[in-house]
């Protein structure tokens, strides 16, 4: 017996194939480019320091500079962090004369954050 034919608690004892249901599921299933975007969005919201960032812009619109000493970090490093959400469109940016200032995109990450917030939170 190989090592993939071995018995799992997770597996089903026989192999039946509910050829309706697969149907039905294989028609709805994601596109493959879709769950790439996703998987990019989960990653970016996988980093507890953009998390800081995107929860301190739900907050307020703030400056590059006010981020970084509300964050207590450098501002190359929220830089960097800053270039990745805003290539997901998890934040936006407008410039003021030599200031540049930071908010969430749109009400979609508000609720990501909320969402999320909830299902850790619940027992």
């Amino acid at each position: 017996m190989s090592s993939s034919e071995l018995p799992c608690k997770e597996c089903c004892d026989v192999t039946i194939i509910h050829d309706e249901i697969v149907s039905d599921v294989q028609a709805k299933q994601l596109p493959l480019e879709k769950g790439n975007e996703l998987a990019l969005l989960f990653q970016a919201l996988s980093d507890p320091t953009r998390l800081r960032i995107i929860h301190t812009l739900i907050q307020a619109e703030v400056c590059v500079c006010d981020l970084a000493a509300i964050l207590e970090m450098s501002q190359s490093s929220i830089s960097h962090q800053l270039r990745n959400l805003r290539a997901l469109r998890l934040v936006k940016h407008r410039k003021v004369g030599r200031m540049v200032y930071y908010s969430i995109d749109d009400e979609h990450v508000l609720s990501l954050m909320e969402i999320g917030l909830q299902h850790i939170s619940h027992s």
